[in-house]
C-alpha cells in the first residue's frame, strides 16, 4: 500500500500529465493556418474533380465564396481557449469584429458572383478551358491560392489566444476602414448592376461612386485586405512577429491580381478593352478618364500632375488604349 504522501505525489503527477496533454493539444496559429491550407486544397480539388466530370464552371465562383466562409468559421472555432478554461471566440471583441466583417465581405462576394454568373448564363473565361484537364486544374489551383492568401490576416487574428481588452486607436481605424471598404464595394457593385440593367445609358458607367473612381470596386477590394492586415497587428507580438509579416501576402497578392494580371481586374478592364468606349463615345470617355481617378475615389483629379497620376495614383501608361496603327494604315490604303 502507498503512503498518503506517495498517493498525493501520484495525484500531483497525474494532474500535471493531464495539464501537459491539454496544453499540447492546443493548436498554434501556424498549425491553424496549415489546416486552413489543407481545407482549401480539399475544397478546390474536390470542386475541380466534379466540375471536370460534368464539364461545367457554374459553381467555380460559388465554391470560392464558400471556401472563404469555411476558413473564417474554422479559424474562429479552432482558435478558442475553451478547453483551457479560458476565453471563447465570443469573449474576444477583436475576433468577433474580425470574423463578422470578413464574413460579410466574402458573403457579398459569393452572392454577387453567383448572381452575375446566373445573369450571364455562365462564365466565358472557361469556354476554351474546361475541357483541358491541366489548364482547368490550374484555374482551380489559382483560386485556392487566392482564397487562402487573402484570408491569412483574418485567420491569424482568430488563431492567436483569445484576450479581453479594449481596442487601440489603430484597431478602431483599421477595422472601420475594413468595414467601410466592404460597404463601398457593395455600393459600387449594386450601382454598376443597376446601370447595366437600365440599358447602359451614356455608354459607360459614371453613376454614383463611379463618378469618383473608374474602378471603385477594385479600390475597395484592395483597401479591405490592407485594413485587415493592419488590424491583425493588434493580435501580433509586435513588429518582430514573423507570422504577422507573412500575412502581408494578402494585400500584396490582391494588388498583383487586380493590377498586373491579364484577364481580370484593372488590366482586363483597360488597354485594348477600352476600344468600345473610344468607338462609341470617344470625346466623353476621354474627358472621363482625364477627370476621374483610376482607383482612389476623389474630386479634382484633372488638376493632378501627370507624374503623380502615373506613380501615386497608379494610372499607369500600360492601361491606356493604343489603337493598332497598322490596321488603321491598311484601312486608309
Amino acid at each position: 500500500q502507498l503512503s498518503n504522501k506517495q498517493q498525493l505525489n501520484c495525484r500531483t503527477n497525474n494532474n500535471s500529465t493531464v495539464e501537459q496533454t491539454t496544453t499540447t493539444t492546443e493548436m498554434t496559429p501556424s498549425a491553424i493556418l496549415g489546416v486552413c491550407a489543407g481545407i482549401t486544397a480539399a475544397i478546390q480539388l474536390g470542386g475541380f474533380s466534379l466540375a471536370y466530370c460534368l464539364q461545367t464552371e457554374k459553381f467555380y465562383d460559388v465554391l470560392g465564396g464558400i471556401n472563404f466562409l469555411v476558413l473564417g468559421a474554422y479559424s474562429a472555432f479552432a482558435g478558442q481557449d475553451a478547453e483551457q478554461g479560458g476565453l471563447v471566440w465570443s469573449d474576444d471583441a477583436r475576433k468577433v469584429a474580425n470574423t463578422v466583417v470578413f464574413s460579410c465581405s466574402r458573403l457579398w462576394l459569393l452572392i454577387f458572383l453567383a448572381w452575375r454568373a446566373h445573369e450571364r448564363g455562365g462564365d466565358s473565361r472557361f469556354d476554351d478551358v474546361k475541357d483541358k484537364f491541366g489548364m482547368f486544374l490550374l484555374y482551380w489551383t489559382v483560386q485556392g491560392v487566392w482564397v487562402f492568401t487573402v484570408s491569412m490576416p483574418a485567420i491569424f487574428v482568430n488563431s492567436v489566444p483569445s484576450q479581453a481588452g479594449e481596442f487601440s486607436t489603430l484597431d478602431v481605424v483599421s477595422i472601420a476602414a475594413f468595414a467601410f471598404a466592404v460597404v463601398f464595394e457593395i455600393v459600387a457593385d449594386v450601382q454598376k448592376a443597376m446601370w447595366v440593367n437600365a440599358g447602359r445609358p451614356g455608354g459607360f458607367c459614371q453613376v454614383g461612386v463611379w463618378a469618383l473612381s473608374r474602378h471603385p470596386n477594385y479600390f475597395a477590394e484592395m483597401l479591405q485586405w490592407w485594413a485587415s492586415w493592419v488590424f491583425a497587428f493588434g493580435s501580433s507580438k509586435g513588429l518582430s512577429d514573423v507570422l504577422w509579416w507573412i500575412t502581408i501576402v494578402s494585400p500584396l497578392f490582391t494588388m498583383n491580381i487586380l493590377l498586373n494580371t491579364g484577364g481580370t481586374g484593372v488590366m482586363n478592364a483597360n488597354g485594348k478593352n477600352l476600344k468600345r468606349y473610344y468607338d462609341q463615345c470617344p470625346d466623353d470617355y476621354s474627358e472621363y478618364r482625364r477627370n476621374t481617378s483610376i482607383l482612389i475615389p476623389m474630386v479634382g483629379y484633372k488638376y493632378m500632375p501627370l507624374f503623380l497620376k502615373r506613380t501615386l495614383f497608379l494610372d499607369l501608361e500600360r492601361y491606356e488604349y493604343k489603337p493598332d496603327m497598322r490596321k488603321s494604315d491598311s484601312k486608309s490604303e
